[in-house]
């Protein structure tokens, strides 16, 4: 069984968050809710779903995890600026531990400086970005290189979800 952490700050896009949460709690995985702060609700930026952050990413050990999933939306933006939340995920990388984000989701990656040189997929309006920091972009439903799992949009959950079980299996 894997532990596998959510980061989450308000905006996310509901369905980026629920199904990727759901299929993992369901394959029997632990999944704990971060964000930039403990005990926040997060609301979906389509006010479907809401989650409450368990823990604040920074007072966790990346060491006590096996992955981390980076829903998008407006979310990553909000992630991305607190220093704690980027260095948990810099501490999952050092270990090449599983670290997934859809959509806006790698914003959260190019703010840990962790793209350099791989091979990704990321929403139309953030390969520019992905670019500038060192990405190669690949206009893909799912690119899995390394540790890094990426997928563009809601319509590319299935194999995003396939590609993340894959890896904790």
């Amino acid at each position: 069984m894997a532990r596998v952490a959510f980061l989450l700050a308000s905006g996310f896009e509901d369905s980026e968050m629920k199904n990727p949460y759901e299929a993992i709690k369901a394959a029997g995985h632990e999944t704990v809710v971060l964000g930039n702060e403990k005990g926040v609700v997060c609301e979906g930026k389509k006010k479907t779903v809401t989650y409450k952050t368990e823990e604040k990413a920074e007072d966790v050990d990346p060491n006590e995890f096996d992955a981390v999933i980076i829903p998008g939306g407006g979310a990553p933006e909000i992630l991305r600026v607190n220093q704690g939340t980027v260095d948990f995920v810099k501490g999952l990388n050092k270990k090449s531990k599983v670290i997934a984000g859809i959509c806006h989701g790698p914003q959260v990656m190019i703010s840990a400086d962790i793209l350099r040189g791989k091979e990704l997929t990321c929403y139309i309006g953030i390969r520019d970005d992905v670019i500038n920091s060192g990405g190669i972009f690949r206009d893909e439903e799912v690119v899995v290189n390394k540790n890094i799992i990426t997928s563009r949009t809601p319509k590319d959950e299935p194999a995003f979800i396939r590609e993340i079980l894959a890896k904790l299996n």
